[in-house]
């Protein structure tokens, strides 16, 4: 479909038809495009995502994938990655076709997140680094899932980061009796705790 150009406020903006999941005949219309060249690209992308074609932008492709996960997944856990994808991804691989993403571009992306740091100067956490690839990994997974994406090549660039080890803590017996003691007079806590 073509594009057209708003004569009241010079703005461009695209029509497309479509064919949504049930077979049934739709159309979408985007305004506000600054140029006829933005309203074209949109236009391709959204064609792309509509036939789930892999030569989508990874930009296209994270609609798709918000689309098909995020129903699944509790609130908080999407807007964790949300925020981890918005910020850490889309800004370095976004406008990149996602069948043209390379491990050598995943580990070029990855020397940039180790490079990163926080407000206060200290490089990103290890256990940080690693949620951010697995990020990366799980859009290239559902991509190669139900997309048809050959490689995931989060996969094949492999991990960056690492999980932190936690120390776990015991208690010695004198100090478990100590503590039973302490709580001995509220006996919900008591029994809750201690005796079982």
């Amino acid at each position: 479909m073509p594009v057209y150009k708003n004569d009241k406020n010079g703005t461009w903006y695209a029509m497309v038809r479509y064919k949504d999941w049930t077979g049934q005949n739709k159309q979408k219309c985007q305004r506000g495009f600054a140029t006829r060249r933005e309203a074209l690209e949109w236009e391709a992308q959204f064609k792309l995502q509509k036939t789930a074609d892999i030569d989508m932008t990874l930009e296209a492709f994270y609609e798709l994938y918000e689309q098909d996960v995020r129903p699944r997944l509790k609130e908080n856990t999407w807007l964790t990655k949300q925020v981890i994808i918005e910020k850490k991804i889309l800004p370095y691989l976004g406008k990149r076709k996602l069948s043209e993403i390379t491990a050598k571009d995943v580990i070029d992306w990855q020397n940039t997140m180790m490079k990163l740091k926080k407000p206060n100067g200290e490089p990103l956490s290890q256990c940080y680094l690693k949620t951010i690839h697995a990020e990366l990994s799980a859009l290239f997974n559902h991509a190669a899932k139900y997309y048809q994406l050959n490689i995931n090549p989060a996969r094949n660039a492999g991990c960056m980061g690492q999980e932190e080890n936690k120390e776990m803590s015991f208690w010695t017996k004198e100090e478990y009796l100590k503590f039973a003691e302490a709580i001995m007079d509220r006996p919900i806590s008591y029994y809750a705790l201690v005796k079982r």
